[in-house]
Formats: C-alpha cells, structure tokens, sequence
C-alpha cells in the first residue's frame, strides 16, 4: 500500500514535468532493463539442447491431457502472444476456468507463476494445469503412462536426462517444459532498443507516453526488466475495483489464507502487451486503453485524460519485441498401449 501512496504522490509532484531527450533516455534506463538476447540460466535446471527440444515437444503435446485434445499451447498459444484469446482458460470438457491465461512470453523473467504466484517457476508451474480437473484433468501417473507408451519419447527423456535411470518423470517433464518456455522469450523491442541507447527507436509520441508512464507512476509496478512479474499488489488501492472486473477473486489470499492479501494479485509483465487482450485476472477489459484509464485511477488516485491514455498506450505497444520463431513439432505415434481419449 505504502507503495501505491508513493507512487500516486510521484504522479502529482512530476506531472507537469517536461523531459530533455537525454534525461528522458536516462531516466527510462534507471528504471528498465531490455530482455536479453541470450537464453537465462535457470537455477537447478541446465539447459540443454535435448532438454529444449524435449520440452517443446511436450509443450505442443495434447495427450498429456486427459482428453487428448488440451496441451500448454492450447492456452498459452505462441503464435497470438503467448495466451489464448479468452477471458479465462477453456479446458477439459469445454470448462471454462477461473482466471485468465498470463502470456507464456517472458514468463522466465517473472518472481514466480499464476495471477497469485502460488508456483515459485516455470517447473513448478508446469505440474498444475496437467493435473487441475478444469484444464487438463490428467494425473502424474497418467501423464507418464502415455509418455511411456511412446518409444520415442522414451529415447528423448534418456538423451535430455542421461544420469537419471528411469528418466521419464512427472519431475522431468516439467523440468524439460521449463527448459523450452526459458527460450520464449522476446528481444529487442524498439523499447529495448531505446534502453540500448538508439535515441530514435521511439518517435515523438511514443517517448511523451514513456514520460507519463513514469510521471504518472506505472512504473512503480510495472518496471524493471519484465515491465512486472516482480511483485503483488492489491488490486483496487486507490479506489474499489468494480465486482464485475473482480469477479470475486480473491487473489493472492487463495494460497496464503492471509486477510490482508485479499485481491492482492502479482504484477502482470506490460512487454507485448498489445498482443495480450482481454486484460486482468478476470479478462473482463478488452481495450488497452481502457485498462490504461481503470489502473490509473484505482491504482494511482489520478484521472488521466483521453490525450494522455492514448499516449501511454502508444508507448506500451513499442514493448512488442521479436516474437519466438518455433517451428511445429511432429509428434511421435501413438501406440496400442497410449491411453485413449476421455472427453467427459
């Protein structure tokens, strides 16, 4: 909360405040960081090429599902940004689920996964929805039964984990999803490109948006290198947020059974925002500027006009870096032994 006053006070005291291109420059560079060119390390899981192209393997893989028909690109679509389209997750049996999809895109980057953060990283992540009934309703055991079944995939676990003797885990998959979704990551930006130093990566426009989304105090959630992920707020500091975009989530208070972490939710990444409607848990917003004017005046306390949303929302689109270029996979034969499909 602290945080929330402080930044709506940064918002009044800076508001009239007219940048220099290299103040400007230098102050967006105190603030951000560009997403690196290079693949991050992941702290307990080397990466490693067979581990990577396991992983992708198993991240387009719907027989992972129960049905059959539900894989992690089925709601985290990488070719529309990362998510699914929707305002929450549709999943076994045509269930619709309770929050909406977060974009897999620089996921890695993020203090921990899920609109709560009840899993610490991408592995941990990668276990709940094979098992949560309202998207993948599988079990481990099923999950690797199938794995099992497939010769090929066989071989691939023992070349992407060659010290394990009975590689084919529940652990080792999500391991080997971790491993692939560290790759989706999206550089060089005309943002990033700015951050570099390259003074017209940004037009006239787009930089006057930079400097209200930091004068206005955006930045105070939504900065670093993610642009987010790196820390829960309540949702509604401000001002109440109405029921029908809260939807009667209760957020990050879910997980800890803390009364005052009640709609507390963990900062969204702004970085390809643009590609990402609808926004917030709920997916209840499905203009950008519309979310733009709602977080200004529940977060921050300040009433932003037409002008100035149209200019931070000019400036949030140059965080589109370069989309991940992953060619589909074929994926191994099933056999007589491979579970058949459950729909119901």
């Amino acid at each position: 909360m602290k945080k929330f006053i402080a930044a709506g006070m940064l918002a009044i005291g800076l508001a009239g405040v007219a940048w220099a291109g290299d103040d400007l420059m230098k102050q967006a560079q105190e603030n951000f960081r560009p997403i690196p060119f290079s693949i991050p390390e992941i702290e307990g899981n080397p990466i490693t090429t067979e581990k990577i192209e396991l992983g992708k393997m198993l991240y387009f893989e719907p027989r992972l599902s129960k049905s059959g028909l539900v894989s992690c690109n089925f709601c985290h679509n990488i070719g529309m940004g990362g998510d699914d389209f929707q305002e929450t997750a549709t999943g076994h049996g045509w269930q619709k689920g309770p929050r909406n999809s977060p974009t897999v895109l620089n996921a890695v980057y993020n203090m921990a996964q899920f609109w709560d953060g009840r899993a610490k990283d991408l592995k941990e992540q990668a276990k709940g929805p094979v098992q949560a009934s309202v998207e993948m309703n599988n079990t481990p055991e099923g999950a690797i039964k199938t794995l099992k079944s497939m010769p090929e995939y066989i071989e691939m676990f023992r070349k992407a984990f060659p010290d394990d003797k009975d590689p084919v885990t529940f652990d080792n998959m999500a391991a080997a999803i971790e491993a692939f979704e560290a790759t989706l990551t999206t550089p060089d930006s005309r943002f990033d490109q700015y951050l570099r130093g390259e003074e017209s990566a940004l037009n006239k426009e787009e930089k006057k948006g930079l400097a209200l989304y930091m004068e206005k105090g955006c930045v105070e959630c939504h900065g670093g290198l993610n642009m987010g992920g790196e820390g829960y707020f309540t949702f509604g500091v401000v001002e109440k947020v109405s029921d029908d975009i809260l939807g009667g989530d209760k957020g990050r208070a879910k997980v800890t059974a803390v009364i005052e972490d009640e709609y507390v939710f963990k900062a969204p990444s702004l970085r390809n925002i643009e590609l990402t409607p609808p926004y917030f848990h709920s997916g209840k917003v499905w203009s950008l500027e519309e979310a733009v004017r709602l977080m200004s005046s529940v977060q921050l306390g300040t009433e932003l006009n037409d002008k100035e949303v149209s200019l931070i929302t000019t400036f949030l689109k140059t965080t589109t870096g370069r989309q991940p270029q992953v060619e589909y996979p074929i994926l191994p034969a099933s056999t007589d032994a491979t579970p058949k499909p459950v729909l119901d």
